[in-house]
């Protein structure tokens, strides 16, 4: 019985070693624009793959493209490294694209128009394994409008010539109407939509007496009702500044157009010190008068105790109101009279002006 048994043991032994699985390698993993296609899903120890590159990307130079199953069941390293070709981004979208100039194979590139303009050409553009593009960059042509009609009694002023029986998106004109008349909106436009602005309605306008301004007058004017366009001219009384147009209109709604405003000059609200006004430097009491006109600058002189220099600190007459720097201090009578050499206006000036603090309401003069 004992030979039998060890027969029956070694058979046994044997069928063991043949169901056995075999070492393999399964399909290696692989990186983004690497190859695949010729790749199977199980290979034997021993067995090579060389990696490429697919279409649409580049390998990097000097790099292992041959990898082998182990016994362990495992695969040899590559360092093959595959990136894609650029497309040049058109220079016309390059503002748009955040400082780039090249955009990756398989990007898409989608166009649109702004309202009032058609696209011409195709929306949407990829990149090609090649490094172009598949289409052009399309045209954004303006959209075209009829010409516009004129208003019963008047006519169409257009900006800019026009030829043919079209204008296009961004055109405007003016509608007159035969005087006296107005008309009820003045000025037209070539829509996004494509249609013209419709015309007006002529009707008779008039503007009521002009009125005088504050601290000013009208220079020359019938005191009567003014039609559609007609003008009256301001001016201000004397050192007073006149701000806004000169000139008012009667306006096609019954309304004249802003006044102007005439500002007051000021006073420069010190007794003693110097300034630096017109382009002169000056003791106050120089100013005769001691008057600044509106918007004019005047130059104030403050002393840096610290490095014991004056600088200059600059205030603007804003409609009689001279704001006098914080900085500045008005000398005594004593110090003005006998030591005017050691004020701030007259000693070394600082090479930098510290930084400037915020002004104080004009002084009483």
């Amino acid at each position: 019985m004992v030979p039998t048994l060890a027969l029956l043991l070694l058979s046994l032994s044997a069928l063991s070693t043949t169901v056995l699985p075999a070492k393999v390698c399964s399909r290696p993993p692989i990186p983004e624009g690497v190859n695949a296609s010729a790749l199977k899903r199980v290979f034997e120890v021993g067995e090579e793959v060389t990696l490429s590159c697919e279409r649409g990307y580049s390998s990097s130079a000097a790099s292992s493209s041959r990898i082998t199953c182990t016994a362990a069941g495992e695969w040899t390293q590559s360092n093959l490294a595959c990136s894609p070709k650029m497309c040049p981004i058109p220079r016309v979208l390059q503002p748009y694209a955040r400082g780039r100039t090249e955009a990756p194979y398989k990007s898409v590139l989608n166009y649109t128009c702004d309202d009032g303009y058609d696209l011409q050409g195709s929306n949407e553009s990829k990149c090609l394994h090649d490094g172009t593009w598949s289409h052009p960059p399309p045209v954004c042509k303006a959209v075209n409008c009829p010409l516009p009609k004129p208003p019963r009694d008047g006519r169409v002023v257009h900006d800019k010539p026009v030829t043919g029986t079209t204008t296009i998106y961004g055109h405007s004109w003016m509608y007159e109407c035969n005087p006296p008349k107005a008309p009820t909106y003045e000025r037209g436009f070539c829509m996004a939509n494509g249609t013209a602005t419709e015309p007006p309605v002529c009707r008779e306008v008039s503007c009521p007496i002009p009125t005088n301004i504050p601290y000013g007058y009208i220079t020359f004017a019938v005191m009567r009702q003014h039609g559609y366009k007609e003008k009256v001219r301001y001016a201000c009384n004397e050192h007073y500044t006149l701000e806004g147009e000169a000139e008012i209109q009667c306006q096609n709604t019954g309304n004249w157009s802003s006044k102007p405003v005439c500002r007051a000059p000021c006073t420069v609200g010190i007794k003693r010190g110097r300034i630096f006004y017109n382009a002169k430097k000056l003791w106050i009491e120089e100013l005769k008068p001691n008057r600044v006109l509106h918007r004019e600058p005047v130059v104030f002189y403050c002393l840096n105790k610290t490095e014991k220099c004056g600088y200059p600190v600059a205030s603007t007459c804003n409609d009689g109101n001279l704001p006098i720097p914080e900085c500045f201090q008005e000398p005594g009578k004593m110090e003005y009279n006998l030591k005017a050499k050691t004020l701030p206006s007259e000693i070394r000036m600082c090479t930098a002006s510290p930084t400037p603090r915020p002004t104080s309401s004009a002084r009483p003069s």
